[in-house]
């Protein structure tokens, strides 16, 4: 009998693994729990209470950008799943059409948009905006201050991670048997039940992986938080970075950060799968 050539074929993919993946995080384990000079410590972690605010921001802005993306991207799904092929052509060409350009470009492009000068700020001038709000309130408003708030920061997550929100729930709903819903609607489900109790419990394996695909980079993101937080809303990307880049040179004290930011990061991905095991389980009885 010939030998099967599928664990040759698994060798370079193991050996991937191990380079990029496996060995960064043993990395980040030892640098974590050691010192300087090497030796077993625990005082990174402690030293993590001062960066609290850090924390919570993060997971606050992450956790506002997920939600907003579902809020936009389940509806857009769901058109699209509905419409014809053509549509759905164009539709995903112009989901993917922002991604063809560099990240940092896309982020940049909203810094003109957002900032004092910007077009926002130029249209709302060019308008009388500004003149009718100074005439009624008695203010001096000459341009609304966008740049460096946690709003901007949101609007960069939503506007850079929403493509991977709406992709994963596009070809869950795209998929489903129509069988189900016409015998949903023969038992005498109006749209609304159909919806409730059919398409949105099947379109769960789409949610959960969408918004583990928009949550993880966004709490972890610092190219955003840093050109439209303009610097006075450092996520935990920036503090990690600060640690190894800036001038607060600590890799011991970012690799530490790094450890438990990845943890909780895991811990919310289990609780999201088994929720929607559950959802599931529940869809089949």
């Amino acid at each position: 009998m010939k030998k099967s050539k599928r664990p040759l074929l698994a060798i370079p993919y193991v050996v991937w693994m191990a380079l990029f993946v496996v060995a960064p995080i043993i990395m980040v384990v030892i640098y974590a729990f050691s010192t300087a000079s090497g030796g077993f410590t625990l005082d990174n972690f402690a030293r993590m209470e001062t960066y609290t605010v850090i924390f919570t921001r993060s997971f606050k802005l992450a956790i506002i950008a997920t939600f907003v993306c579902l809020l936009i991207g389940y509806p857009l799904s769901y058109i699209m799943a509905k419409e014809g092929p053509r549509f759905q052509r164009v539709g995903m060409m112009l989901i993917m059409l922002p991604m063809w350009v560099n990240f940092l470009l896309r982020t940049y492009s909203w810094m003109s948009i957002l900032e004092k000068n910007g077009l926002i700020n130029q249209f709302f001038s060019a308008i009388g905006l500004f003149d009718l709000i100074n005439s009624i309130f008695g203010t001096n408003i000459q341009y609304f201050h966008m740049i460096g708030t946690q709003g901007a920061v949101v609007l960069g997550m939503v506007y850079n991670y929403l493509p991977f929100m709406i992709l994963p729930i596009y070809s869950v709903i795209v998929k489903l048997d129509n069988s189900l819903l016409e015998a949903a609607r023969d038992l005498g489900a109006n749209s609304t039940a159909v919806f409730r109790k059919v398409i949105f419990p099947l379109s769960l394996p789409g949610i959960l992986s969408g918004v583990t695909m928009v949550f993880v980079p966004s709490v972890s993101t610092f190219a955003i938080s840093r050109l439209l937080g303009g610097g006075t809303q450092m996520l935990l990307g920036d503090l990690i970075e600060q640690q190894f880049l800036g001038g607060a040179y600590n890799p011991h004290l970012g690799s530490a950060i790094a450890l438990v930011m990845m943890l909780i990061v895991i811990v919310c991905m289990w609780v999201m799968n088994h929720f929607g095991e559950g959802e599931e389980q529940a869809v089949m009885l």
